[in-house]
């Protein structure tokens, strides 16, 4: 086994923190901070010290491992990346304020990378021509740059993080539903050996397009996801991805359509109250301009409207709410009295629980007045039915019926299908082997690995600190020599022995400092194992702690390093 370096303290760039950063919000924000991992640069950007380069660089390992176990080849593109490509595929416009737009001295137009289908889609049509040429799968792992607006919780959501990005092309679907199921499994061996708790949920695609997508989901209470888990079956989603079946039902018996007076009642709330119903007998209309067009969006009363649901049902055409111009000489639309029956050119799309023939009350299209009975299918048409509701605590499964459990999360990864979006926007086609061109298609698969570092974080560590599996950790052992220069004199040679027997070992050699912040650092630092040259030191005894356990046993010099090197 090679030597491996022996990190000494003393010498060490980083310094551990006391108190939480003032602006730190979540667990991982505040321990990498104290515990000397990374520092602040800029809203959203972060320096990444010695031994969270380490943590860093242990997961991209992980990662390079398992991605070319699947046969991926390693490239590096560049960030700074043309203008025309986005454009062709429209998604320079549709990123919108999220892309990190510049000029070059002459006027060029560029941008920094958010992700790279489309450079890697031109490298593929540069030097893939023939079907022989095919599958291939290529890789990166690369710093992508979002300008977030409100950059927040440290890594877990900036402006510049380290991602691994790889594609898969293939001339026809089946090959790649293949390349896409070796990423599924080579992701589960990912996030199996950095020792990640985590979900498969299916999920929307987005502004990346395709058709099949799914995240890996690491449940935390930091986390920025919502995704639903049932506990009688296998189903799990991201919310937005929770769909709901339509259900008609028999409205034979529903009394005629019937307007009523119900005064300065302009809200749900204020129209329950008023009729003494429930909110779920109400239906909630809300209107939203698509391309410049009005468009309702219908909805039981006593549900919120999900609108990244609806902008992922229009996308591209970006959506936006109606303002009080938008009311201006429009007599069908009146502002708090709004319903489905005689809209004029709006077009109508409505949850799957406004099915055929369910019966509401809702807006009468008056100032002042409502309506009952008004049922789906007899008194107003339905367009689309799109699932837009938020999804909550108890919805049924879509699979088997049960109540759905909701948990946070932090995304780590997302494989798409990507099908033919860009290859058609971009024209990658290679001759097949009849001699004609074929059209290639397409998957796009990310790690967040920078955010795993996060997510590890926020997973595994108590209430003293950090406390690193041991495939990511920026040491094997942490020995603390207590002070006196016999503890350290010892401290040093056994790091020494172990670091020749190819353990990676973190010394705290420091001078001056006491043995209880040194034990508190060593804590806080989370190495999984924490050897302490102490009090039986001029015995040549040392107690060796697990991190993860808190067990403690001593043990001589010999015995240490036979464990530790086992």
């Amino acid at each position: 086994m090679a030597n491996a370096p022996v990190q000494r303290m003393s010498q060490l760039m980083a310094k551990t923190l006391r108190d939480d950063p003032a602006d730190a919000e979540v667990l991982s924000h505040k321990l990498l901070v104290r515990a000397g991992y990374v520092r602040r640069t800029a809203a959203g950007v972060w320096t990444w010290l010695p031994l969270g380069k380490k943590v860093l660089a242990n997961v991209e390992r992980i990662v390079r491992e398992e991605m070319d176990a699947i046969g991926a080849q390693e490239v590096l593109l560049p960030a700074l990346l043309p203008r025309e490509p986005y454009e062709a595929t429209g998604r320079w416009d549709e990123y919108g304020a999220e892309l990190f737009r510049l000029k070059d001295r002459k006027g060029g137009d560029y941008l920094l990378g958010p992700t790279h289908e489309e450079i890697f889609t031109l490298l593929v049509k540069d030097q893939a021509s023939s079907y022989k040429d095919l599958p291939v799968i290529l890789y990166q792992i690369q710093n992508k740059f979002r300008d977030e607006a409100r950059p927040r919780a440290g890594i877990l959501r900036g402006r510049e993080f380290l991602m691994k990005d790889s594609y898969s092309f293939d001339l026809e679907d089946e090959g790649l539903a293949q390349s896409y199921a070796l990423h599924r499994q080579a992701y589960q061996r990912v996030f199996d050996r950095l020792g990640l708790d985590y979900r498969i949920c299916a999920a929307m695609a987005g502004a990346m397009g395709g058709s099949k997508s799914e995240e890996f989901l690491a449940p935390a209470e930091a986390g920025e996801d919502t995704f639903a888990d049932c506990p009688n079956c296998e189903f799990a989603a991201n919310t937005e991805a929770v769909t709901y079946g339509l259900k008609p039902v028999d409205a034979a018996d529903v009394p005629a359509l019937e307007e009523i007076p119900t005064p300065d009642t302009p809200t749900i709330e204020t129209l329950a109250a008023s009729l003494g119903v429930p909110a779920s007998a109400t239906l909630k209309n809300l209107l939203v301009k698509v391309g410049g067009e009005i468009v309702a969006v219908g909805v039981p009363g006593d549900r919120e409207v999900d609108m990244g649901k609806v902008e992922a049902h229009f996308a591209p055409v970006a959506v936006e709410l109606v303002t009080a111009e938008d009311f201006e000489g429009r007599a069908d639309l009146v502002r708090g009295y709004v319903g489905p029956q005689g809209l004029e050119k709006v077009k109508y799309i409505a949850d799957p629980r406004v099915a055929p023939g369910t019966s509401w009350i809702t807006g009468a299209n008056k100032e002042g007045m409502h309506a009952k009975n008004v049922v789906a299918g007899r008194d107003f048409e339905v367009d689309a039915y799109v699932d837009v509701v938020v999804v909550q605590d108890g919805d049924p499964c879509p699979n088997c019926g049960t109540g759905l459990k909701l948990d946070r999360a932090i995304e780590i990864g997302h494989i798409f299908q990507l099908g033919r979006k860009y290859t058609d926007a971009l024209k990658l086609d290679v001759l097949g082997q009849n001699g004609k061109p074929v059209r290639v298609t397409m998957g796009s698969y990310g790690i967040g690995v920078s955010r795993a570092v996060a997510a590890l974080a926020e997973q595994t560590a108590d209430e003293q600190g950090l406390c690193w599996p041991k495939e990511v950790a920026p040491a094997d052992v942490h020995v603390v020599a207590a002070g006196k220069a016999l503890q350290t004199e010892l401290a040093l040679d056994i790091s020494q022995k172990l670091a020749a027997a190819g353990v990676r070992v973190l010394v705290d050699d420091r001078a001056g400092v006491s043995p209880g912040v040194k034990f508190t650092d060593a804590e806080l630092i989370g190495v999984p194992q924490i050897l302490v040259a102490g009090r039986r030191s001029a015995e040549g005894v040392l107690e060796l702690k697990d991190r993860r356990t808190g067990e403690r046993e001593e043990l001589t010099v010999d015995e240490a390093i036979a464990r530790l090197t086992a």
